[in-house]
């Protein structure tokens, strides 16, 4: 008998930001640790084909998997926690939806038939949420819906939820509502009403919610417990409180004192182990108890939103879990560093230095001071992406005298072209030049990067238009740049190093989205460990 797919679907209601992304991702670690195989998947009801050319400040990061899709930071998430390596099916936008249904229309796959909202565009939900079952044959799939109930934005997406029960059977569907339940401090008391509301407008839908995730910060009597099961027609055991927690990483561990692995295998009929967390238990041990510290300067031209940053975070985070250390970030914006002065004065406390990645000319030349300030004064220096190609620039600056070098991004009229589009990047389409997605690097011997890695062939992910140019790196070599590593098949370089330099690493690939909480990134490893050396 052929294996039935479990299905799990978390909406939410009463406001927006109660973390239906790291829920959804907690519930894909529980029921992983009762050895199911589980793909969490994202559906946003944004018109964006995907958030690839969506500002970091308005959206946050785009994180992208290995096939190379750009993807809502959510996933990120979902990899961290499970451990696993999402696709292209693993997020999908009502943009994507309606693209795909009017290219349909427009080449008659619709057999002239007037083209609706139901059944057309709910078909093409339907088709994509069962589309991980077929790729992967997981156990279960969770997918989280995008925004809050009551987006008129959202509804299509609510509509398919409701449908899919009749394709698979209700008893291998599983609908989760996670709302807020406020605290009045005034009043000393907690309000069911917003919540009771929200289930309402769910149930007016068509969706009677399995388990309710109660997201607040007091905890929650047995007395509310009821009163919600009661009106919202929930089993008590079923109502389960996501009180705020001491980070992220501690959210699983105190759903699953709320036994909510036991309430989801209960609703879907799965028979499974206990769930086992004693490994990730402590790794969260190791977090909330570092040794020492070490602070880290992230500069960054996107600070004033953190989430545009959020990977890259996360993996300090997790360099910092290795080395049992707490990782204290100072955010600078890039365009504050005028001049040398201006950077050092900043810069001075930091015992590390972290320059990720970014598109466009505003906020570089503080970004260039940033790493001469740190050749110079043998400050640890990681470079992402954009940080890697500031490297190449300041030391064809500052080492080889080229004071006009650059990357033809920023300044297309420059001699020194260091950093260049190679001549099959002719695409036109924004983001259709970009190398996205995974790529092998060849590491060579005797540097920090293979120290780092412990292996000569190494695959990361990567999301960047322009490269470093070749014609250029023979003179840069001979000044002492260090070609750590090299992509065979085209033979672009992929990581840079500067020897007088402790550790002075650029990589042109994002290490961050393959980095994992119990399993640091190398390079984000030996980045903190060189830091907190420099601190002592």
């Amino acid at each position: 008998m052929a294996k039935q797919t479990k299905y799990i679907f978390i909406t939410g209601g009463v406001v927006s930001g109660l973390g239906k992304g790291i829920a959804a991702a907690s519930i894909g670690l529980i029921l992983k640790s009762r050895g199911l195989s589980v793909v969490n998947q994202k559906f946003d009801p944004y018109l964006n084909i995907d958030p690839g050319t969506m500002n970091p400040i308005q959206h946050g990061e785009v994180f992208v998997t290995d096939d190379g899709a750009e993807t809502d930071l959510d996933l990120g998430h979902y990899e961290r926690f499970t451990d696993t390596s999402l696709s292209q099916s693993s997020n999908t936008t009502a943009g994507r939806v309606y693209m795909t249904v009017l290219q349909r229309e427009r080449e008659g796959g619709y057999n002239g038939g007037t083209v609706q909202v139901i059944p057309n565009v709910t078909e093409e939900i339907l088709r994509r949420m069962l589309l991980s079952t077929e790729e992967t044959n997981a156990d279960v799939i969770i997918t989280e819906i995008g925004g809050t109930i009551g987006d008129i934005e959202s509804l299509p997406f609510i509509e398919a939820i409701r449908q899919i029960k009749y394709r698979v059977g209700e008893e291998n569907c599983c609908y989760i509502h996670l709302t807020l339940v406020p605290y009045l401090n005034k009043a000393k008391d907690i309000k069911t009403k917003p919540t009771q509301h929200s289930v309402k407008e769910l149930q007016e839908l068509g969706i009677q919610p399995n388990i309710l995730m109660l997201r607040c910060d007091e905890t929650i009597d047995n007395a509310t417990r009821e009163k919600l099961a009661l009106l919202c027609n929930v089993d008590k055991d079923c109502v389960i409180q996501n009180t705020t927690a001491r980070s992220i990483y501690a959210v699983p561990l105190q759903l699953e004192s709320e036994h909510i692995g036991d309430a989801v295998c209960k609703v879907l009929g799965l028979e499974t182990p206990p769930t086992a967390l004693s490994e990730w238990s402590k790794m969260v041990d190791v977090f909330h108890n570092p040794k020492d510290k070490v602070k880290i300067a992230l500069v960054g031209k996107y600070v004033a939103l953190h989430d545009a940053y959020l990977s890259v975070v996360e993996s300090l985070i997790h360099g910092g879990i290795a080395n049992e250390l707490a990782v204290e970030i100072d955010w600078v914006d890039s365009e504050e560093l005028t001049d040398d002065e201006t950077a050092r004065n900043r810069l001075k406390d930091a015992d590390g230095i972290i320059v990720p990645g970014g598109f466009g000319t505003r906020g570089i030349e503080g970004m260039i001071l940033t790493a001469k300030y740190c050749r110079e004064n043998n400050v640890p220096y990681f470079g992402i992406c954009l940080g890697m190609q500031i490297i190449v620039i300041e030391y064809a600056r500052d080492v080889l005298g080229w004071k006009d070098a650059h990357s033809t991004e920023m300044d297309k009229e420059t001699k020194h072209p260091v950093i260049d589009l190679m001549p099959d990047q002719n695409g036109k389409i924004l983001g259709g030049t970009l190398r996205l997605g995974k790529f092998e690097c060849a590491v060579k011997d005797g540097t920090k990067t293979l120290e780092a890695y412990g292996t000569k062939t190494v695959w990361e992910r990567h999301r960047h238009r322009y490269e470093f140019n070749n014609a250029f790196r023979s003179d840069l070599e001979n000044a002492g740049l260090v070609i750590a590593g090299v992509n065979p098949e085209r033979n672009l370089v992929e990581v840079v190093e500067v020897p007088t330099n402790p550790w002075m690493v650029g990589g042109q690939f994002h290490p961050e989205f393959k980095s994992r909480p119990n399993k640091a990134g190398p390079l984000f490893r030996e980045f903190i460990k060189a830091s907190y050396k420099n601190k002592k």
